[in-house]
């Protein structure tokens, strides 16, 4: 798990510190790699959820992932906000901020932490890139980000609910730790 946060920060360090942009070119490589991780997130709910064959899990992303969707574009078509750039009048809210935020509320509230943190790093960064790419001020990947995790978290029943997973620490005279217990 380290070595996959790690090379992900990397991925990110290295769009970001290209030294050799203009910042128009600079905007894009950012726009471009939001765009990349923004098609990354679903495909890896759907990868994870397949890998443990929780069917069940499929289910909830699939109905967080079309609320997330259907809310940001009724939104979008109802607002009609120009965006920064100037380039249509779809800015508010960010659907960009919604899925990538529904995938990682997803794995957070399904799987734990573990999955949920790496993701939220990554879906910030792609709510990130839009504002930096010029596509959407500030309040529209907020709105996103609310969407999509308003989203998960309406469908998405933790994972630990399901298990009845357990931890409570253990402190002993010579010992300290943790006890972790769970149905499978």
């Amino acid at each position: 798990m380290k070595r996959q946060f790690l090379l992900i920060l990397c991925l990110i360090a290295g769009t970001l510190s290209a030294q050799d942009y203009t910042r128009s070119s600079s905007q894009n490589a950012v726009k471009t790699s939001g765009d990349i991780l923004f098609v990354a997130a679903p495909l890896t709910c759907l990868a994870v959820t397949v890998y443990k064959q929780d069917w069940q899990g499929l289910k909830q992303g699939a109905l967080s992932g079309a609320t997330s969707l259907g809310v940001s574009y009724a939104l979008k078509f109802s607002t009609r906000k120009t965006r920064p750039d100037g380039s249509d009048k779809y800015s508010f809210p960010s659907a960009h901020a919604a899925v990538s935020f529904t995938g990682a509320a997803f794995l957070q509230r399904r799987y734990g932490w573990q999955w949920g943190a790496p993701a939220y790093l990554l879906a910030g960064y792609v709510a990130w890139s839009r504002t930096y790419a010029d596509k959407h001020d500030w309040w529209d990947v907020i709105a996103g980000a609310a969407i999509g995790t308003g989203s998960a978290y309406i469908f998405t029943r933790p994972f630990a609910q399901k298990h009845n997973l357990a931890i409570s620490p253990i402190a002993t005279l010579h010992h300290m730790g943790f006890h972790l217990s769970m149905n499978f």
